[in-house]
C-alpha cells in the first residue's frame, strides 16, 4: 500500500539529523543517562553521554553498518535493552536509512518469533542471548546476513557494537531520505489480537517530535524521565536530556518507586512519562511516604485511560504548578488527542463516573477524525462509511501526517483498518465512542470488545465506571459469554489490594452491592452477572490493558462451574 499521507517531498527528514543539529546546538548537554549499579554507601551510580558524544556514537555504528554492507532501506531487528546503547543504535539506525524492527519481548518467545519471521529482517542487532535464541531458530530467518552482538559473543561469530564504533567517520555522512521513505516497523500490543507490524516512514517520526513539542511546549535543556524507551528517542531530538529508570519496561506495574523517585531527585526531572499503571504504583507510594518529586512540572500517561485517583495521587507528588496529561492514540496513530488533568478531574470527571465514557480531549492540529457507524467488516472507500451524528456512538477514524497507512505483517489488516479517501488514507482506531459539540472525543471502549446482547449493545467503558465508583472496587472488566448477537454481560470485579475479600460471606455481600449498583443504572441494570478475579490480564507493553478475550473465557469457566 503507497503512502499518500505526506505528498511526497524530497526534502531530508531524517530524524538522525534533529539529533547533529542539537548537538552542534548544546554540544555540552547531557543527553542521555542510564542508572549502574550502587557504590559502597549504596548511592546510584550513572553512566552518561552530552550530545555530541551521543551524535558521534551514532556516527560511529551508522559507518560500522554501511562498512559491512548494510544499506538504506534493509530491515534489521534491534533486540536491546534500554539504554544509551539502545538510543545509540535507534539513531544510528536512522541515520544509515535502515529500518528499524521493533517488537516487545513481553510478547512472549512464540509470538515474538512469529512476529519477526513475518517482518523478513536482514539482520539483527541484539544482546547474546537474543542472538543464541536467533541462531537456535536461523531456519526462521533465512535472509539474515547481518548480525551484530551487543555484548560478548558466545560461539559465534561476526561483529559486535564494539567493533562497529572503532570505525573512523570523518567522511560519514547521514542518508537522505524523504518523509515517505521506510524507518520502522513497530508492533502493536496484540491485546485485541494478533500483534501487527505497522510501518512507519521517517515522515511520521519527524511530525510526531513536531506536535509533542509543540502542544506541551517542550524546551531544550528539558529532563525526562521516560517509563515506556521509545518515548526516549522523542527527547533526544527536542534538545532534552533522557534519564532511563531503573525499572522492567515489560512490567511497569510492578516498578519499584524508589527507583523512580530517587532517577527524579538526582536529575531534576521536570517530565515524565508512563502507562497509568507505573503512576498508579508511584502515586500510591508518594501517597503513604509523603515523598515527592519537587521538580516534576509535566508528567505524561497513555496506553489506557488514565483514572482520577492516578491523577489526584500524581498531583499532589508533582511541583505545584505541575501537570499531567494524557495523550490519546495508539500504535499506528500518534498522537491523536490530548487532555490534561484539569479537565479530566473537573468538568467531565461527573460524567464519565456517571457512564458517559472517557473524554480523551481535542485532536492535535495535525489530525483529522470522524465517528463513523460501527461496522464489523472492511471500507474500501470513504464513499463506503456513515458519518454519525454528535454525541452517537459510533467507530473513531483519523488521518493526518502522523497516522501510518499500512501493515507489513498481518497485512490481511489492512483492509479492516484503511479506509482510501482520494489519494489519502484513513485509519480506523477500532476504538467506539462519540463526538460532542465541542469536538472532542469520549472513548467508550475497543469495538472488539463491545457485547452485543438480545436487547441491545453495551460499551464496555461507560459501563465499567459504574462498578469502579464502588468503593472497594480497583477496576472492573465487561465481557460478552456466549456468541453475538445473543451474548450474555458479565462484569468481572478487581478488589483494591487492601480491601480483598476475607470470606465467602464477604464476597457474597460484595456481589450483592454491585449487582445493586448496576441496577440502579440504565446502563448496567441488563447486567446480572458479577465476579471476582483476584488479578485481570493485562497487556505487557502497557500494565493497562485488560485482556477481556481471555477473561471471556474464564468468565464462560466460570459461570459454567458454578453451575449459574
Amino acid at each position: 500500500m503507497a503512502n499518500a499521507n505526506f505528498g511526497g517531498g524530497a526534502a531530508d527528514v531524517n530524524v538522525g539529523g534533529r539529533l547533529t543539529a542539537m548537538a552542534a546546538r548544546v554540544p555540552n548537554q547531557v543527553a542521555v543517562v542510564e542508572p549502574l549499579e550502587r557504590d559502597a554507601m549504596g548511592r546510584r551510580r550513572y553512566r552518561s553521554l552530552t550530545f555530541r558524544e551521543l551524535d558521534d556514537d551514532s556516527d560511529r555504528i551508522a559507518a560500522g553498518l554501511d562498512a559491512i554492507g548494510v544499506r538504506p532501506g534493509m530491515r534489521l531487528v534491534l533486540l536491546v535493552r534500554p539504554g544509551i546503547d539502545f538510543i545509540s543504535l535507534v539513531f544510528a539506525l536512522f541515520k544509515a536509512g535502515v529500518v528499524t524492527i521493533l517488537v516487545d519481548p513481553g510478547l512472549g518467545r512464540s509470538n515474538m518469533l512469529s512476529c519477526l519471521e513475518e517482518s523478513r529482517p536482514d539482520g539483527f542487532i541484539a544482546i547474546p542471548l537474543a542472538q543464541a535464541v536467533r541462531r537456535f531458530y536461523g531456519g526462521r530467518f533465512p535472509q539474515a546476513r547481518f548480525d551484530v552482538t551487543v555484548g560478548r559473543r558466545w560461539f559465534w561469530g561476526g561483529p559486535t557494537l564494539e567493533s562497529l564504533r572503532a570505525n573512523p567517520t570523518p567522511n560519514y555522512r547521514p542518508a537522505v531520505v524523504t518523509a515517505d521513505d521506510p524507518a520502522a516497523i513497530i508492533f502493536t500490543t496484540g491485546s485485541t489480537g494478533p500483534a501487527k507490524g505497522v510501518l512507519y516512514r521517517h515522515g511520521n517520526f519527524s511530525r510526531q517530535v513536531d506536535e509533542i513539542r509543540s502542544l506541551y511546549g517542550i524546551q531544550p535543556g528539558e529532563v525526562d524521565l521516560p517509563g515506556f524507551p521509545l518515548f526516549a528517542l522523542f527527547n533526544a531530538a527536542m534538545g532534552v536530556t533522557t534519564v532511563v529508570p531503573d525499572m522492567d519496561f515489560t512490567r511497569p506495574a510492578a516498578a519499584d518507586p524508589k527507583n523512580i523517585l530517587e532517577a527524579a531527585r538526582d536529575w531534576n526531572v521536570t517530565q515524565a512519562f508512563g502507562s497509568p499503571a507505573l503512576w498508579n504504583t508511584v502515586g500510591r507510594y508518594c501517597e503513604s511516604t509523603g515523598d515527592r518529586m519537587p521538580t516534576l512540572r509535566r508528567v505524561l500517561s497513555a496506553g489506557a485511560p488514565v483514572p482520577p485517583h492516578v491523577l489526584r495521587r500524581m498531583k499532589s507528588a508533582m511541583a505545584p504548578n505541575g501537570v499531567l496529561h494524557t495523550p490519546y492514540g495508539a500504535t499506528e496513530a500518534l498522537p491523536v488527542a490530548s487532555i490534561s488533568d484539569a479537565m479530566v478531574l473537573g468538568e467531565t470527571a461527573a460524567r464519565t463516573a456517571a457512564g458517559a465514557g472517557t473524554c480523551v480531549g481535542r485532536r492535535f492540529p495535525g489530525i483529522e477524525w470522524r465517528v463513523i457507524r460501527i461496522d464489523d467488516g472492511p471500507l474500501a472507500d470513504i464513499a463506503d462509511t456513515e458519518e454519525m451524528p454528535i454525541g452517537e456512538i459510533g467507530e473513531l477514524m483519523v488521518r493526518g501526517p502522523v497516522v501510518t497507512t499500512e501493515y507489513v505483517t498481518q497485512v490481511a489488516a489492512n483492509a479492516l483498518h484503511k479506509v482510501r479517501d482520494g489519494e489519502r488514507f484513513w485509519h480506523r482506531m477500532g476504538d467506539v465512542g462519540y463526538l460532542d459539540e465541542r469536538d472532542r472525543f469520549w472513548y467508550c471502549g475497543r469495538k472488539s470488545h463491545r457485547v452485543r446482547t438480545a436487547s441491545g449493545t453495551l460499551f464496555t467503558d461507560p459501563c465499567e465506571a459504574i462498578f469502579q465508583s464502588h468503593r472497594r472496587v480497583y477496576r472492573a472488566a465487561l465481557v460478552g459469554v456466549g456468541a453475538a448477537p445473543a451474548q450474555r454481560p458479565v462484569v468481572v470485579v478487581e478488589t483494591w489490594p487492601d480491601q480483598p475479600c476475607r470470606s465467602a460471606a464477604d464476597r457474597a455481600q460484595l456481589v450483592a452491592e454491585l449487582r445493586e449498583l448496576a441496577a440502579s443504572h440504565p446502563l448496567t441494570a441488563g447486567i446480572l452477572d458479577v465476579l471476582l478475579h483476584p488479578s485481570l490480564p493485562v497487556d505487557i507493553r502497557h500494565n493497562a490493558k485488560i485482556f477481556r478475550e481471555k477473561l471471556a473465557i474464564w468468565a464462560a469457566r466460570e459461570l459454567k462451574t458454578s453451575g449459574q
